[in-house]
C-alpha cells in the first residue's frame, strides 16, 4: 500500500513538472500589448527574475494581461498559468485567486489545493515545499495584484 502512494506522488510530481515545462516552453500571452490600463515591473532579488506585466480592464472583467520576463522556468510558467486563468474573469476573482494562490505557496506543501479552482496552477503546489523557489512561482501574481489595482485606482 505505501509502494501504491509512493508510485502516486511520483506520477503526480511529474505531471506536474510536465505542466511547469510546457507553459515554460510555450508561454501564454507571452509579449507585451498595447491598449493596456496599468503596466508594473517586478524584480526577485533573490534570483534576478525580471517581469514587465500589463493589464487591460473592460469594467471590472479582465480583458488582457501580456507581459515579457526573463528568469526561471517556475516564474514563467506561473505567469502563463496565471494569465489563463485570469483573462475573461473579473477583477475581484483575480484577487481572491491571488491570495489562494499566496496562501498555497506560503503552507510549505501543508494546503492540498483545489483542481477546480487552480487548474494548471496546482502544479506549484509542490513547490510551496521549497521555499526559495516561493518567491519565483509569485513573481507573476503580485506584479498582476499591482497591475489589476493600479488599473482599477485610474478607472475610480
Amino acid at each position: 500500500r505505501a509502494q501504491v502512494r509512493r508510485l502516486t506522488a511520483v506520477n503526480i510530481d511529474e505531471l506536474y513538472q510536465t505542466i511547469i515545462l510546457d507553459h515554460y516552453r510555450e508561454k501564454h500571452h507571452s509579449g507585451l500589448r498595447d491598449g493596456y490600463d496599468a503596466e508594473v515591473h517586478h524584480v526577485n532579488p533573490s534570483c534576478g527574475d525580471e517581469l514587465t506585466l500589463r493589464v487591460h480592464l473592460d469594467g471590472d472583467t479582465i480583458a488582457d494581461i501580456s507581459y515579457l520576463g526573463e528568469g526561471c522556468s517556475i516564474s514563467q510558467a506561473s505567469t502563463s498559468v496565471m494569465t489563463d486563468l485570469l483573462i475573461g474573469g473579473t477583477t475581484a476573482h483575480a484577487l481572491e485567486l491571488h491570495d489562494k494562490f499566496l496562501e498555497m505557496m506560503q503552507s510549505q506543501g501543508r494546503i492540498e489545493p483545489d483542481e477546480d479552482v487552480f487548474e494548471d496552477a496546482i502544479a506549484f503546489a509542490g513547490v510551496a515545499k521549497f521555499p526559495a523557489r516561493v518567491t519565483c512561482a509569485l513573481l507573476g501574481w503580485s506584479a498582476l495584484r499591482d497591475a489589476t489595482l493600479q488599473a482599477t485606482v485610474k478607472e475610480n
